[in-house]
């Protein structure tokens, strides 16, 4: 399950939260990124151990701004609060690649 995050402090708290966590950067009018969206849902029930969320980059300006997003869709990986990987664009071979490797985290 993929959850849409609404706030800053809410991003802060799961990546605190000690599971790996895969953060899709997606915004409403970004054709790639409804054309991911598919995908990154199929990846989040096929691996129950990670975090999947979602964060609309116009809604949540403060955190894409933190998080360095200058496209979209863009992918960042999580471990223990810190990121640990990132890929940019609407592959699905490599977001499930880079969804295995957060995976073995």
């Amino acid at each position: 399950m993929v959850k849409q995050l609404a706030s800053a402090e809410e991003f802060a708290a799961i990546k605190a939260a000690g599971k790996p966590v895969v953060v899709d950067f997606t915004a409403s009018w970004c054709g790639p990124c409804k054309a991911i969206a598919p995908h990154f849902e199929e990846l989040s029930t096929k691996y129950p151990e990670i975090v999947f969320v979602k964060i609309d980059v116009d809604e949540l300006e403060d955190v894409a701004g933190e998080c360095g997003i200058s496209a979209m869709p863009t992918f960042q990986v999580y471990s223990n609060g810190v990121k640990v990987s990132e890929m940019t664009g609407a592959d699905p071979a490599k977001l499930a690649a880079l969804v295995k490797d957060a995976s073995e985290l």
